[in-house]
C-alpha cells in the first residue's frame, strides 16, 4: 500500500554545470502528472510521462528538472545582405540629413536585428544520458517516500477496522439478547393488561413480528462481509484507494441500517463506535493510491 503523497530530491554538480530534479506529489481522484523541463529539453517529456505512469496510479504529481550553466555548442552567422540594408538605408538618411557617411559606425549597423543570427545545438540524447540517473534516484525517493506513509496508514486501516470487526461482533452476539429484551417487554406489557393469564403463543407471535421488523440478522451477514473484503483489499491490494472507498459506501450502508432498526442503548452506543471508526477509515481513504 502507497500513499498519495511523497516527495524526491536529488542534485549533481557536474564539470560544466548542474542537474537537479525534484518531485512530490499530493492527493488527487486520478493520475494528474505535471512536469516541468526547460525548453530545449521538451521532446523528453512523454518518455517521462511514460516512465512515472508505470508506477504511479493516483495522485498529482509535479516533476520538476532544472539543468544550469551547461555549454552549448553555439553558433553564429552573419548576414552581410541584411546589414547592407541597414547601411544603404541609413546613407541615404545621412545624405537627406546632409551629415557624412563616415559619422555611420559599424556598431549601429552590427546591432541590428538579423544581422547575427545565433543558435545552439542541443544534443537531447546526451542531456537524457546525464538526467537519467539524477531523475532515477529522485524517482526512488519519492516511491520510498510512498510507500514509507502508505504502511503507516496500513497499519492505521487495520487498527480501525479490528473495531469495526469488534462492533460486528457485539451485534451479532447481541441478537439472542435482543430476542429475550423483546419477549420480556411484551411480557410485561400483556401482563399490565391482562395479569397473570398471560397466552404464552401470542406473546411468541407479537416477538415474531417485532424480530421481522427489527431483526439485524441480514444488515451484520453483509457487513461481515464488507469487512471481509475490506481487509482483504487492505493487506493484498498494492493500489486499494477506489476499492476502499466503495466497500466503506456498502459499510456505511449496513451501519446506517442497523441504527434506524436498533431499539436499545447497547445497540445505539456500538452504532456510534462503528459509524467512528468507519469516517475514519474512509478519510484515511482518500490518502491511499
Amino acid at each position: 500500500m502507497n500513499s498519495m503523497t511523497g516527495y524526491g530530491y536529488k542534485e549533481v554538480l557536474l564539470e560544466n554545470g548542474q542537474i537537479s530534479v525534484e518531485i512530490k506529489s499530493v492527493n488527487s481522484r486520478f493520475l494528474d502528472l505535471n512536469i516541468y523541463l526547460p525548453s530545449f529539453l521538451s521532446s523528453l517529456e512523454t518518455d517521462i510521462r511514460r516512465i512515472v505512469s508505470e508506477k504511479i496510479v493516483r495522485g498529482k504529481v509535479d516533476i520538476s528538472i532544472r539543468v544550469k550553466n551547461q555549454s552549448f555548442n553555439t553558433k553564429v552567422n552573419a548576414d552581410s545582405n541584411i546589414a547592407k540594408l541597414y547601411y544603404d538605408a541609413a546613407c541615404k538618411i545621412a545624405d537627406e540629413l546632409g551629415i557624412k557617411r563616415k559619422t555611420i559606425s559599424l556598431d549601429s549597423i552590427l546591432n541590428k536585428e538579423g544581422v547575427f543570427n545565433i543558435t545552439h545545438d542541443y544534443d537531447v540524447n546526451d542531456y537524457w544520458k546525464k538526467i537519467e540517473p539524477v531523475f532515477n534516484d529522485a524517482f526512488e525517493q519519492f516511491k520510498n517516500d510512498r510507500k514509507r506513509e502508505g504502511e503507516n496508514l496500513k497499519l492505521d486501516l487495520l487498527e480501525k477496522l479490528d473495531v469495526l470487526d469488534k462492533c460486528a461482533n457485539f451485534f451479532k452476539e447481541w441478537q439472542p439478547t435482543m430476542e429475550n429484551r423483546f419477549k420480556e417487554t411484551i411480557t410485561a406489557k400483556f401482563k399490565d393488561l391482562v395479569g397473570e393469564q398471560v397466552d404464552e403463543n401470542r406473546i411468541m407471535t407479537e416477538v415474531a413480528s417485532m424480530l421481522v421488523k427489527y431483526t439485524i440478522n441480514e444488515e451484520i451477514i453483509r457487513l461481515k462481509s464488507h469487512l471481509d473484503s475490506l481487509r482483504k483489499e487492505i493487506n493484498e491490494n498494492p493500489i486499494p484507494g477506489k476499492r476502499l472507498d466503495f466497500i466503506c459506501q456498502e459499510i456505511n450502508r449496513e451501519i446506517n441500517t442497523i441504527g434506524s432498526k436498533n431499539q436499545f442503548t447497547e445497540v445505539g452506543a456500538m452504532v456510534i463506535n462503528a459509524k467512528d471508526s468507519l469516517e475514519n477509515i474512509r478519510e484515511q481513504s482518500k490518502n491511499v493510491e
